[in-house]
């Protein structure tokens, strides 16, 4: 099965994962330490966040490490983009009438 990244970031779990490879390579134990999921748990999510392309993973040793994929999170923020520049004229309209609405009150 194909995954894009919007499967990958569509889990409240995965997001919380992708926040904790945004700061620093980690090992599924190191991740597991932050969730009340099991160590399986968490597997399966690195598992579908790896399909989406999102992570991927260097032997370090013995051990798996796992670092974010920035280039398919740009995906994300180039989807998002379409948006941000409707939110962004939308906010500046409200700024505006908040605006007006301090100088009627004064």
């Amino acid at each position: 099965m194909r995954r894009d990244v919007y499967q990958g970031i569509a889990d409240p779990t995965r997001r919380a994962i992708i926040a904790l490879l945004a700061l620093q390579a980690m090992t599924p134990n190191a991740m597991a330490e932050h969730f009340n999921i099991s160590r399986q748990g968490v597997s399966n999510h690195i598992k579908i966040l790896t399909e989406c392309e999102l992570v991927k993973q260097e032997h370090q040793g013995r051990e798996i490490y796992y670092t974010l994929e920035i280039k398919k999170l740009k995906e994300i923020d180039k989807w998002l983009e379409q948006y941000r520049a409707i939110w962004e004229s939308q906010f500046n309209k409200l700024d505006k009438v908040l605006s007006n609405l301090k100088k009627q009150k004064k």
